[in-house]
Order: structure tokens, then sequence, then C-alpha cells
């Protein structure tokens, strides 16, 4: 009797039982969605958690494929003829080791190198200067090592923060280095991303522009999908998943001009209505206590219409809408959506309950309120513009060179030196309700 593996398949299916076996994939990762998205909403907490463990497994699951796809693409080459690894990443590598417990030959099998190679890294560990093998950071003028340290800790601990937001947020923490020492301590020069005030002078050219005057005064509001999963592709037509719950999230944002704070966010299970907008824009003028004197939009079916207009009228709100297809129109919005995918729902298992979405968007919004740093604020929080207080970054700062003179300047912002020049630092990262990728950055003295 012939193996099943050697029954050769019928006539014709050599050309379709790979788009087949594809279109089979991408349903039944659709249909264990929707039935992952009905656990997540039962009222059962054992459920509840059942469905988010076996989401974490699966999600644990496909990041294993996607390594045992690269490392069978480089094992493929001789190991000579690989490229070499860095002697900072050398060092990394002896550190998972030591965590991890693996022997010699099993830390080489797992990343690609020969068991001589690691004999060599750890015989070599101590060496100095600029052709040791192994090496824990980059020399750096003038500054101590524990500086260098403490900048390359935070990159390792936030590896999403550009050199500028990591001088933002140590000169916050009473640390005040200049972007170009951070980068010189990286040795990885990162490129700046466009901030909001960037993106609007391109578009200085539309006509008739408002221009904020004080906090309050003119508010953005955009909405954005966050899918549940990688992507909407599967390989059928339209070759896109619904965008609705369970395959993603509608959130709409509502953003003061001048200070950059969140003032509102709403999390929706399809495309909003206008009442539903509307509903949102209430609260956030509750919220505030006061409405602004302009809204900008752009012109999306839930703005552009009797209903919405209506309500501006009623509330002494003009209505600016942002022209079509003119990039930067409604940049504000758009660079906040940027910020809240790329360092937020990115980072983590996109929530399928509609009450841990609002959870998990409030945290980050009251993250990027009262934490995180801003570019197109010199560094201070949109929370500190919009009520006035004073900003962390012109506090006494920290002066760790010892023969420094006191009354020379500093990185900008200036501040003056806290207690006296050559204080010893240590770096303190904490995180917002436990979510790794909302750090808030501390510096104590070293005791």
């Amino acid at each position: 009797m012939p193996h099943p593996l050697d029954i050769p398949l019928p006539r014709g299916w050599t050309r379709q039982v790979r788009s087949a076996l594809l279109h089979a994939i991408a349903l039944a990762a659709t249909a264990f969605a929707a039935v992952r998205s009905q656990a997540a909403a039962s009222r059962s907490p054992q459920r509840r958690l059942q469905a988010d463990l076996a989401r974490a497994n699966a999600e644990i699951a496909l990041l294993k494929e996607e390594l045992a796809i690269k490392d069978a693409r480089w094992s493929r080459l001789l190991s000579r003829r690989r490229p070499h690894y860095t002697p900072i990443q050398r060092m990394r590598i002896l550190q998972l080791r030591a965590v991890r417990g693996w022997t010699c030959q099993q830390a080489a099998r797992r990343f690609l190198i020969d068991e001589q190679t690691l004999r060599s890294w750890m015989r070599r560990l101590d060496e100095e200067g600029e052709r040791a093998l192994v090496r824990a950071s980059e020399p750096v003028n003038r500054f101590p090592d524990f500086v260098r340290y403490l900048v390359k800790q935070l990159k390792t601990l936030l590896p999403s923060m550009g050199k500028v937001r990591i001088a933002q947020v140590l000169a916050r923490a009473g640390l005040h280095l200049g972007a170009t020492t951070v980068g010189r301590i990286l040795r990885e020069p990162e490129p700046i991303a466009k901030e909001a005030f960037e993106i609007e002078r391109e578009a200085a050219a539309t006509i008739r522009m408002v221009t904020a005057k004080h906090p309050g005064h003119i508010w953005h509001i955009d909405l954005t999908t966050v899918p549940t999963s990688a992507g909407f592709w599967v390989p059928w037509m339209p070759f896109a998943l619904p965008q609705s719950w369970p395959f993603c999230w509608w959130v709409a944002v509502v953003i003061d001009h001048l200070s950059r704070a969140v003032v509102g966010v709403a999390v929706f299970f399809g495309p909003p209505t206008s009442n539903e907008v509307q509903g949102l824009l209430d609260r956030a003028v509750q919220k505030e206590g006061r409405a602004p004197k302009y809204l900008v939009t752009d012109r999306g079916c839930q703005f552009w219409c009797k209903p919405f207009k209506g309500w501006c009228r009623r509330r002494a709100i003009r209505p600016r809408f942002g022209a079509v297809g003119k990039y930067g129109s409604v940049a504000v919005a758009e660079r906040f959506i940027r910020s809240m995918k790329s360092e937020c729902t990115r980072r983590v298992l996109v929530p399928l309950r509609l009450e841990a979405m609002q959870a998990e968007l409030a945290l980050f919004a009251a993250w990027y309120n009262e934490i995180r740093p801003h570019m197109a604020l010199a560094g201070r929080t949109p929370s500190e513009v919009y009520l006035g207080t004073r900003p962390a970054n012109t506090e006494p700062r920290f002066e760790p060179r010892p023969k420094w003179p006191p009354r020379s300047p500093c990185a900008s912002p200036q501040a003056s030196i806290r207690a006296t020049c050559g204080t010893r630092l240590q770096l303190v990262v904490g995180y917002l309700e436990g979510r790794k990728h909302l750090p808030a950055v501390e510096l104590r003295r070293a005791v």
C-alpha cells in the first residue's frame, strides 16, 4: 500500500494548490479572529484570560516562524561570508547567553556562529581600547563613562527614541546633553522625523491660514483605523478585510493646536456617524469647560454635512476644512495619529474588548500629555503648555563633569547647576501602569 504522501495530486492541481493554500490559511485566520473577538467580549473573566493567552501564544508562534525563515536564509551562507557582529552586539549575545544559561554550542547555534568564535569572545572579554572584540559602550569626549552608559541604557530600554527625544527626556530629568552629543554616544545617527510644525510650514501656501493664539483656541479632529492584527490583506477579492470590528477599531482623536494636548479620544466598532463624532466633541467641551473658536477637520462625510455644520453653529464654532489632496492640511491630528500607532498600538497586542481598547488609548493619551516631551514644543509636554506650568527641563540640572565651570552654558534649554559638579547619576526607568511602551525616566544620585 503506498504511503499517503506518495499519492500524486489530481491533474490540474499544480497550478492552483498553492493559491488555494493561501486562501485557506487567510480564511482560517479570519475565522479565528472572529472567534477570539467573541471570547474577548465574554462576561466570563476566565474565558477572556484564555482568549488573551491563546492570542499571545499565536503571536509567539508567528514570531518564531519569522525568525526561522530569516535564520534559514543566513544559514545557507558559509560562516566566513556572513556579516560580522559589532562589538556591542557581541556583548549583548554574551549577556543573553548568561541569562538563558546556554552552553557554547547552544549559543553558537542560535546566532549562527562557530563555537570557536564564541569561545574567542569569552577569552577576550576584558580587553580595552578600539581593537577590543567585545565592548559595552562607545567612548565620548569629556563626559564620564556612566553618562554614556545612561544614554546607551536608555536607548536599549526605549529603542524607538531618537537622539533629540533622548536629549529632551534627560533634560527633563535634570541632565542636559546636546542632541549631537547623544548622537556621538549612540554612534548611529537617527533621522529625525518631521514634526507637526515642519509639516505645517510646507502647507504655508494655503489661503486664509488660522493661527492659534492660546490653548483651546483651535482644535483638530480626525479619524483613523487601528487593525487588531498585522493588516487587512487577504488573497481573495476585494483583497482586504472589512474595516470594522473584529478586524479593526475606528479611533477619533481631538487635539489642541497650540499645546498639542489630547483633549478627546473615542473608539468605535465601525466608521462613526456624525452624531457619534458630535458626542465626542460635546464630551471634550464639557471636560475642558469651553469650546474652541475654530475646529479643523478633513472633508469626511462625518464633518462635511449639514448636521455637523449646524452643531458647530449652535456652539459658535467656526469649522475649517483641510484642502482636498493637500499634504499637511490637517497635519497636527495626523502627526498625533502617527505617534499613537508607532509608539502604542503597533507595540502591543491590540485588545479585542472595547473597554480594554479604551483603557489602552486613555493611558497613552495621559502619557503623551504629561510625560512625553514634544519636539515641536522644545522638549516641553503638552500639559505644561496647556496649563502654563514651568517646564521640567528648566529646573536646576545635574552636572556630571567635575571640572565644568559653573557659569558656563549647557545644552539648551539653559538651567542652573543643582548642588555641585561631578555628580554621579543612576538611571531609573518606570512604566505607566506597567506598560513597557510608556516609559517615565528619572535620574537619581548614585549611592
